[in-house]
């Protein structure tokens, strides 16, 4: 009987030694991307702004209804992520490029995107309440409410506490940036299972630490300047950070190995 059949590592392969500049490689190939699709990524740009608007609107109106809100954001951010992954997959592939056809791409993988999905909905809610219980630990007047958290947060009144709001808040934006620099991109491309894809995030930032955090910085100006500069800057920024981490997907995560077996 011969043996000699390929099969596929269960260990996805990831890329080592990946120079600093790379991360500005990334946005240069999304940008180029954006251009090539048309710019039909600002489709899912708009969407990026209006549920940005929509957070802020009933934080000034309901603000209890809050909290709520951004954790549906966090459910669909990463299923409303995969339509700009499709276009550079298309693209990349050599399709036409298709949006209607990018709208329902999460089909492919369901199962994995949705409980990757809910993973970072249960971290955002944990900071949440970790952000409230360190508020009451700070505070001398009674247990706070959501809004007086949040209004803490901007105030330089107690500086002990940003310290340790911020060291705190690092911890958790570390670990869901480790879980998913390419995990998204790693389910829909490859159809990999939710662990497996969050491992191989993790392992291809421990690889390569100076370019993705270098990455991440990249995308925390960017994002943040469109929020702070013009909240409608995110429908041209949003999918030019999201065609770029196409692409960092694919020079952080290597071809499946063949072993011979």
């Amino acid at each position: 009987m011969n043996d000699s059949t390929e099969r596929v590592d269960f260990l996805i392969p990831v890329a080592t030694g990946l120079p600093l500049s790379a991360p500005f490689k990334w946005l240069a190939a999304g940008a180029r991307d954006f251009a090539a699709s048309g710019f039909r990524g600002a489709f899912y740009g708009l969407i990026f702004a209006l549920m940005g608007l929509a957070i802020v609107t009933i934080y000034e109106t309901r603000w209890q209804l809050t909290m709520g809100l951004t954790a549906g954001f966090f459910l669909l951010g990463p299923f409303v992520c995969t339509g700009l992954y499709e276009l550079s997959r298309q693209i990349e592939r050599g399709e036409p490029v298709d949006l209607p056809a990018t709208l329902s791409c999460w089909r492919r993988n369901l199962g994995a995107i949705g409980f990757f999905a809910a993973i970072l909905t249960f971290l955002m809610v944990v900071w949440a309440r970790v952000s409230v219980v360190l508020f009451a630990l700070a505070s001398t007047t009674e247990f706070p409410t959501m809004r007086s958290v949040l209004s803490q947060i901007v105030s330089p009144d107690n500086i002990e506490f940003l310290l340790l709001w911020g060291a705190v808040g690092f911890v958790f934006a570390s670990l869901v940036f480790a879980i998913s620099v390419t995990s998204v991109p790693l389910m829909l491309d490859r159809g990999s299972d939710t662990m497996m894809a969050i491992f191989a995030s993790a392992r291809a930032l421990a690889s390569n630490p100076g370019p993705v955090y270098l990455w991440a910085l990249l995308i925390v100006l960017i994002i943040g300047a469109s929020l702070m500069l013009w909240f409608w800057l995110l429908i041209v920024t949003a999918p030019l950070v999201g065609h770029a981490t196409w692409h960092a997907y694919r020079a952080l995560i290597r071809p499946p190995l063949l072993i011979n077996g």
